[in-house]
């Protein structure tokens, strides 16, 4: 069964960063496209990137802002998601998600979910 595990949130004034992870177990990671979310109290889950399982191909939603990078290591089973220059707006549960379709920017082309890790930028 296919496992995601995602680290790395937590409280950052704005202006700073984060990295967030994503370790995946289970099954062969390279199989996976993966793709992040986020969900902001009130409001739906949104898309954010998404990776590519081989050749390492990125897709992020027109909203994100330059200031994320997606990114994997497929000896380590991880995908990151580097957050810079954070904002209040950024403020969000994020939840990582895998899929064997490759990359998609929809939730329903993701079977398998992490229980994910809470964002919060504020001074």
């Amino acid at each position: 069964q296919v496992r995601l595990v995602e680290s790395g949130g937590g409280l950052v004034q704005p202006g700073g960063s984060l990295r967030l992870s994503c370790t995946v177990s289970g099954d062969t990671f390279s199989n996976y496209a993966v793709g992040w979310f986020h969900q902001a109290p009130g409001k739906e889950r949104e898309f954010v990137a998404a990776i590519a399982g081989r050749g390492g191909g990125t897709y992020y939603a027109d909203s994100v802002p330059g200031r994320f990078t997606i990114s994997r290591d497929n000896a380590k089973n991880t995908v990151y998601l580097q957050m810079n220059n954070l904002k209040p707006d950024d403020t969000a549960v994020y939840y990582c998600a895998a899929t064997t379709v490759g990359v998609a920017g929809t939730s329903e082309k993701y079977p398998y979910w992490g229980q994910g890790t809470q964002v919060t930028v504020s001074s």
